[in-house]
C-alpha cells in the first residue's frame, strides 16, 4: 500500500519526509495545487501533496480538488490521509486535540464535486453513507495511541465555504446539526476519493475554539501557535502509521 498524505494549513511540507522526486502531473481537470512529492517516511514509500500550494497561496474554495485527487491516484496512491486545521465546536474538541472524524456535513457550495459530470458518460452515484474508511481509521487509531496523542475517536466534521471564519450563529446551527469540528477543505476531497476508490481518512488538528465558543476574539497568532505545537505530533503519527504497514 502506498499512502498519500494531503497537507493543509500548517503542513505545506513534512520535515521527516525524505524527498526523492517531485512529480509535475497534468490531469484532464487541470494542474494540482503543487507537485506530488515522492519520498520515504519510516523507510516506506509515500506521496505528499500540499493542498494549498507550496508556498501556501490557495484559499479553500480555490483548490482544484479534482486535479489533486486525480494526480495522487495517477502517482500510485492506494489510500489517502488528509490533514486539516479545524475549529472546535464540541467540548471535547479542545485546542491542540487531534480528531479523527467518522462523519461530515457539507455546507460548502459552488465547488466541482464529482468526476462524473460528463454528459456523454453514465449517470453515476456513489454510496457516501460513511465518508471515512473504517479500516484506515482503525490503523490511524493505533498510530495515535502508539504516539500518546491527545485525540478523539469519531465526530462530525462540518465543511464551510470560507475563506472567512464562521459567525457565532452559524456555529450554533452547526452544533445543533451535530457537528463537532468545523473546517473548509473536507469536501469535495472526501467524495472525490470515494469516486476514485481510494480509502480516505482525516487527521484534524483543532487549532481554535469555533466562533462564540470562547470569550475572546479568534486571532491568527493563537492559531499559528497551536499549529506550531501540534503539527510535529501529526507528522510523528503519520510516520508511526506508515511504519505499521
Amino acid at each position: 500500500m502506498t499512502l498519500a498524505f494531503i497537507g493543509g494549513t500548517g503542513l505545506t511540507r513534512m520535515d521527516n519526509l525524505q524527498v526523492q522526486d517531485r512529480l509535475q502531473i497534468s490531469t484532464q481537470w487541470g494542474a494540482p495545487s503543487a507537485p506530488v512529492v515522492q519520498g520515504e517516511l519510516a523507510s516506506r514509500p509515500v506521496l505528499f501533496l500540499a493542498r494549498h500550494g507550496d508556498p501556501h497561496v490557495l484559499l479553500p474554495h480555490q483548490v482544484n480538488y479534482r486535479a489533486n485527487m486525480a494526480a495522487l491516484k495517477e502517482a500510485g496512491a492506494s489510500a489517502v490521509i488528509a490533514v486539516n486545521a479545524v475549529g472546535g465546536i464540541s467540548a471535547h474538541a479542545r485546542s491542540g486535540v487531534i480528531v479523527s472524524p467518522d462523519q461530515l456535513i457539507d455546507y460548502s457550495w459552488g465547488r466541482d464535486m464529482t468526476f462524473f459530470d460528463d454528459r456523454s458518460g453514465p449517470v453515476t452515484h456513489v454510496d457516501f453513507s460513511w465518508p471515512f474508511d473504517a479500516a484506515l481509521r482503525a490503523r490511524l487509531a493505533a498510530a495515535l495511541d502508539a504516539c500518546g496523542a491527545d485525540w478523539v475517536n469519531g465526530g462530525c466534521y462540518g465543511v464551510t465555504q470560507g475563506p472567512r471564519l464562521e459567525t457565532a450563529a452559524e456555529i450554533q446551527r452547526m452544533e445543533r446539526d451535530g457537528c463537532d469540528i468545523v473546517g473548509m477543505t473536507g469536501m469535495p476531497e472526501a467524495v472525490l476519493a470515494r469516486e476514485l476508490g481510494l480509502p480516505y481518512a482525516m487527521l484534524s488538528l483543532v487549532v481554535n475554539p469555533a466562533a462564540g465558543k470562547s470569550d475572546t476574539e479568534i486571532t491568527m497568532a493563537e492559531i499559528e501557535a497551536v499549529i506550531a505545537a501540534g503539527m510535529g505530533q501529526v507528522c510523528a503519527v503519520l510516520a508511526a502509521l506508515v511504519a505499521s504497514d
